[in-house]
């Protein structure tokens, strides 16, 4: 697709059915594209804009006719095109649509006019709004506390905008922050505060009369003081509702244990990546199920996984009480099977117990403690401190294997310096001042992250011409830690590779020759390979299951999970 975008001829040939034409629009000529800054857009004539509009209306109409209450005009918000001509920085025209703040925003003026014409000023018609941008430049977001000049939408600009949209018929204000050059604020991820837009949101509600809500990472505790203050009218909620399809009425019911929490992973809900030159960046089995969750599979596919009673009730053994084998004894016990999970350390949780170590990581400790609690709700057999070692001595039907994955080692002198990722993340080795982060994969960089956060002096190495170059992670979570290590100025290395770990300093090779760069520690995250037990051949009732098969993510072992249980 990106050849076709930056070959002119092929573009023409393909673009009745791809209509890269009509698709790689902005209100700016020669706007790079935020998923492909190598190439740029053409700008939208005046013909076209005023299409769009009549466009918006009908459709506003055939939602009315077929009996919507209401409808919202994704507009305004997360540098989508409307946004574009909005802001100076992406609108530079000198026709009626460009310059003046009336012509910047006439274009979604025009559109709820329009709507209210076609359907009723009495039609609600709701805009999704962005109150600041959170941009520095092309590509450079904000985060959370950093001094910045504000490139897009300022707060100033903010106050006078909400009030000229609210009187241009705008209905409501369904409200957060953020651009595609600051996405991790629209879509906020791990690393972003919970109620990250509460503040900026709260304050505009003060220049409008008009219903303002919240979106972005909302707690139910925090929304509801907030409302009952008047502060804000509303909260938006998405992903935890696609996590938890129960999660008003488990609220209401004071179960809030119960609530499987939403880690704003994206790892199946938006799991669209980018990393240097890569396009909108996806696995082909991640776009056919993007919009789903990573820890409910049940979410639209609710006819797929309907648990019922086993036709035959099995004595299962699950080896291994990490997410994977925690998530099949619960569904396995939950269809009336035989459940025994054996686990070899004290508790729960295997290497997700590491991953949610760092203290940004909230939802994530939250999830280990759902996954405890349900096995405590279930009839299942808890064998901790028990290491299996020979499968054929379990008296069971079926085994599941989900002993998970092992560090990967490398032939490098002096590797056994360095410090593993899983015991520096939960405390078994502590670092010094400066450290050597090898790989600047997912891990790797939330551990440069956390070092930074903490005081410390951490630097990446990579071996990539990217950090975070991985399909399955969505691009606000990448690009947020790129920006947050961007904020802590933490030295990074590219196209770079580990040669050698010294006492005191690391030596790396780089695309301008060897370095020996001095440290104080070297923590390892160069990925991991599967650590099944061995079984024997011909083996159907043995099933391995996870990172234990092939290292994944949380999606690719709970998704996996739920095939397994219901397989047996």
């Amino acid at each position: 697709m990106l050849k076709i975008a930056g070959n002119k001829a092929l573009k023409t040939i393909t673009n009745p059915v791809l209509h890269l034409n009509e698709m790689m629009v902005a209100p700016d000529e020669g706007l790079p594209m935020v998923w492909a800054p190598q190439y740029s857009s053409r700008q939208l004539t005046e013909k076209e804009i005023q299409a769009y509009i009549e466009g918006y209306a009908k459709s506003a109409k055939l939602c009315k006719d077929i009996g919507v209450d209401g409808v919202e005009v994704h507009a305004v918000h997360e540098g989508y095109l409307m946004d574009q001509f909005t802001t100076e920085y992406t609108n530079h025209r000198t026709d009626k649509y460009g310059g003046s703040f009336e012509n910047r925003y006439r274009f979604p003026v025009e559109v709820v006019r329009a709507i209210k014409k076609e359907c009723g000023e009495d039609y609600p018609v709701m805009l999704r709004y962005s109150v600041t941008s959170k941009v520095i430049d092309f590509k450079v977001g904000a985060v959370p506390g950093e001094e910045f000049k504000e490139l897009g939408r300022d707060m100033e600009e903010s106050e006078k905008a909400a009030k000229y949209l609210q009187d241009a018929g705008y209905d409501a204000l369904n409200a957060d922050n953020g651009s595609y050059d600051s996405w991790y604020w629209a879509h906020p991820p791990v690393y972003m505060p919970l109620n990250c837009n509460l503040k900026e949101a709260e304050h505009i509600k003060q220049f409008v009369d008009i219903p303002v809500i919240c979106a972005g990472r909302m707690q139910p505790d925090t929304a509801a003081a907030s409302i009952a203050e008047g502060k804000i009218d509303a909260v938006a909620i998405g992903r935890q509702f696609i996590c938890d399809g129960e999660y008003l009425t488990k609220l209401k019911e004071g179960r809030e244990e119960d609530i499987r929490p939403c880690i704003s992973c994206h790892n199946a809900c938006l799991p669209v990546g980018y990393y240097k030159n890569s396009g909108a960046a996806m696995d082909l089995k991640d776009a056919a199920t993007q919009g789903h969750c990573a820890l409910n599979p049940v979410a639209f596919e609710e006819d797929k996984y309907q648990i019922h009673e086993a036709e035959t009730k099995k004595k299962i053994a699950i080896i291994g009480g990490g997410i994977g084998g925690m998530e099949t004894a619960r569904l396995c016990a939950m269809m009336g099977h035989t459940v025994d999970l054996y686990e070899k350390s004290d508790q729960l949780g295997g290497v997700f117990i590491a991953a949610a170590a760092p203290d940004f990581k909230e939802k994530d400790k939250d999830l280990i403690e759902w996954y405890r609690t349900q096995i405590k709700k279930l009839p299942i057999n808890v064998h901790m401190n028990t290491e299996i070692t020979d499968v054929s001595a379990l008296d069971a039907d079926e085994i599941v294997i989900a002993t998970g994955s092992k560090p990967r080692q490398l032939p490098i002198p002096g590797f056994d310096k360095g410090i593993e990722a899983v015991d520096f993340l939960l405390g078994k080795k502590e670092v010094g001042e400066t450290v050597a982060v090898i790989g600047g994969g997912l891990t790797g960089c939330e551990i440069a992250y956390d070092l930074a956060r903490k005081g410390k002096k951490p630097f990446v190495v990579e071996m990539t011409e990217d950090l975070i170059k991985v399909l399955g992670v969505c691009a606000a979570n990448s690009e947020c830690l790129r920006d947050y290590l961007r904020y802590y100025k933490v030295p990074v290395y590219l196209e770079s590779t580990l040669k050698e770990i010294k006492d005191g300093s690391v030596v790396i090779e780089t695309k301008e020759g060897t370095k020996e760069i001095n440290c104080d520690s070297v923590v390892l995250s160069v990925g991991y390979v599967p650590d099944a037990l061995p079984v024997p051949e011909k083996s159907e009732h043995i099933h391995i299951l996870g990172d234990a098969a092939k290292v994944g993510n949380l999606k690719s072992v709970i998704w996996g999970a739920y095939d397994l249980a219901f397989s047996l």
